[in-house]
């Protein structure tokens, strides 16, 4: 009779062990990650997501928008390896346009954005919602290129930039099919349980803009909008040689202060995020910050809109010998200072007043 109460009591204690573990896991929310990587304080790569989702000729102003954005993250060190560019690419080589095979982003028609360099990704009728959600998500179809893929992981930081025709809770894809702030939503959802992101900042300019974030419920998302609902989103100026806008306000003053942002800058999403005061914008620019952790005013601007690069940056000469080759072995030819880079202001201080 002991031995069957010592069973029976070792019995009863296990299934006492076993309900208390499966009342934890029922409790326990199914999105949950460890908080190491919830409120994680680095990164390891960035991506960039930059589509313009309208075509026709009177939109200039969209793959404006775009290709200036493209340009800048570039120029700040994110390859063209992890830049995803959605456009319909009709504009460069439209019969309306005076400058063949250029855009222009201001009408001092300083800088062509539609340079050598630009790698476009999709481009025409590829830009739809079924590709740019299968982007996102990682469903992309078979026999799909590497190239035209987010490969993101749980440490990416990734920037999502959106320009185009919007309305309240939508927005348009080339005049022909729409995507919702609820699809929108779901879609980077699959993409946080998926780790396919560690922050996540989120750029739109369209009128009622931020309709487009309403929806969010995903965690480490910074969103920013040129518009609120029931406003309007404005172009800025028209080039009388092109004859249409060519781009829009809150894309401007955005890209006016990223052009003052170098690789080791110390400016802050914060100050990103204010950059365009009703009084230029026109239009309310909204913010949505209480799924994002942390203070803006901490989180350097490179941690979106630059890249990870392990350099080390020495003004001085670095002398590197050959040890296991003669020096005879080499021809003597004189060192000529190459000549650097250079990225050209896109817009000069004296354009506008």
């Amino acid at each position: 009779m002991q031995t069957k109460d010592y069973f029976q009591t070792i019995i009863t204690f296990l299934s006492i062990v076993l309900v208390l573990l499966n009342k934890n896991r029922c409790e326990a929310n199914e999105i949950e990650l460890p908080k190491q990587f919830v409120a994680s304080s680095s990164h390891t790569n960035n991506w960039a997501v930059l589509v313009d989702t309208s075509r026709f000729w009177f939109n200039y102003r969209h793959i404006a928008n775009v290709l200036s954005v493209y340009r800048s993250v570039k120029r700040l060190g994110i390859p063209d390896s992890q830049i995803l560019l959605m456009i319909a690419d009709d504009m460069a080589c439209n019969p309306r346009n005076p400058r063949p095979a250029t855009v222009f982003n201001n009408a001092n028609q300083h800088i062509n954005v539609y340079g050598a360099d630009v790698e476009v990704d999709y481009r025409g009728y590829e830009v739809t919602v079924e590709n740019f959600v299968r982007l996102l998500t990682g469903r992309n179809e078979n026999g799909t290129a590497r190239s035209k893929r987010l490969l993101s992981d749980a440490g990416s930081n990734v920037l999502i930039y959106l320009t185009g025709h919007g309305g309240d809770g939508f927005l348009k894809f080339q005049d022909s099919e729409e995507i919702t702030n609820q699809e929108l939503a779901d879609a980077i959802e699959q993409m946080w349980q998926k780790q396919r992101y560690n922050e996540l900042f989120f750029m739109i300019d369209t009128c009622q803009a931020a309709s487009m974030y309403e929806k969010f419920y995903s965690p480490n998302i910074l969103a920013v909008a040129s518009s609120l609902v029931g406003e309007d989103s404005l172009s800025h100026h028209v080039d009388p040689a092109i004859g249409v806008y060519i781009i829009d306000r809150y894309t401007y003053y955005a890209l006016e202060f990223l052009e003052k942002v170098e690789v080791n800058s110390k400016k802050t999403m914060g100050e990103f995020l204010s950059v365009c005061p009703k009084r230029v914008c026109i239009s309310t620019v909204g913010v949505r910050k209480d799924l994002y952790p942390k203070d803006p005013y901490k989180v350097p601007i490179t941690d979106f809109f630059g890249s990870i690069r392990p350099t080390e940056i020495t003004t001085g000469v670095v002398n590197v010998t050959l040890s296991t080759i003669p020096e005879d072995h080499f021809e003597k030819k004189p060192i000529s200072k190459p000549n650097p880079a250079l990225f050209y202001d896109q817009f000069p201080s004296e354009l506008f007043a």
